[in-house]
């Protein structure tokens, strides 16, 4: 059994304390294989705050991490920094790779870099993307569980979500379906959801999962929903996955299971 820890938009410069050492029991309590970071890390891309992300992290009882950036990640202010060293905080530290990857017996993990310093908040995934992240699904053992992270979602509940839409998700998703991906994590618009995308899309044949985070530790949280982030638990033996969404819960100051939820799986 392998379990991930699947956090996004901490927005750190808006962090709240209570729900930061609750997240940290959570971690420890479960001991993640992995944790990752679905981007939105800092809320304005400044040093001081992707020092605090890196020191809470730092914390989080997961064997490996695996963190993307998000647009508020690149500078928004600082319009030289923006042009000429988008990067350059998240760079400093955590490594110059913006698209991690990992892989084990159990588990393949895609990081994919959605941001683009010329766009607000948009993100997009290129053709060249979609075509490497294939290849890489394409590769994958029978049993693993092959995922991909992105950073603005794939797919959204609401007509007025719809603007943040990853562009060019339907010719990723088509793709990466034919290539074998079981799950796509995501964050971006701070609602949390778990959605077969073979439901929504005539180009997907199989199962194939939306699981978006809602916001893990900041308080810029929408519609009244609680702080919230997912536990993913995979059976190899079985290709059976499990996803618990856990929300913040403000009376026991501790992250309880809100939603669990047997993920089907080709």
């Amino acid at each position: 059994m392998s379990v991930i820890l699947h956090l996004s938009d901490t927005h750190f410069g808006t962090e709240q304390p209570p729900v930061m050492a609750a997240l940290l029991q959570l971690a420890q309590e479960i001991r993640p294989d992995i944790a990752i970071l679905s981007g939105d890390v800092t809320q304005r891309a400044r040093a001081a705050q992707f020092d605090s992300a890196r020191s809470f992290l730092d914390q989080l009882a997961a064997s490996v991490k695996l963190v993307i950036p998000g647009n508020h990640d690149i500078p928004l202010f600082n319009i030289f920094a923006r042009i000429f060293n988008p990067y350059g905080n998240y760079r400093r530290v955590f490594g110059q790779v913006l698209a991690p990857q990992f892989s084990n017996q159990d588990v393949q993990v895609i990081g994919v870099n959605t941001t683009r310093p010329w766009r607000h908040a948009d993100g997009e995934v290129s053709r060249q993307q979609i075509e490497s992240v294939s290849q890489k699904l394409q590769s994958a053992s029978p049993n693993q569980l092959r995922i991909v992270v992105v950073h603005q979602p794939v797919y959204v509940e609401r007509e007025s979500d719809k603007e943040n839409l990853l562009h060019g998700h339907q010719k990723a998703i088509a793709a990466w379906a034919a290539a074998g991906a079981d799950l796509i994590l995501s964050g971006h618009i701070h609602l949390a959801y778990i959605r077969n995308l073979q439901e929504k899309f005539q180009d997907v044949t199989r199962p194939f999962w939306i699981v978006s985070a809602g916001t893990a530790v900041s308080k810029r949280v929408r519609e009244k929903k609680p702080n919230s982030v997912n536990l993913i638990r995979y059976d190899s033996a079985l290709r059976s996955c499990i996803v618990e969404r856990m929300d913040f819960d403000a009376a026991s100051s501790r992250f309880i299971i809100a939603e669990n939820k047997l993920l089907k799986l080709s």
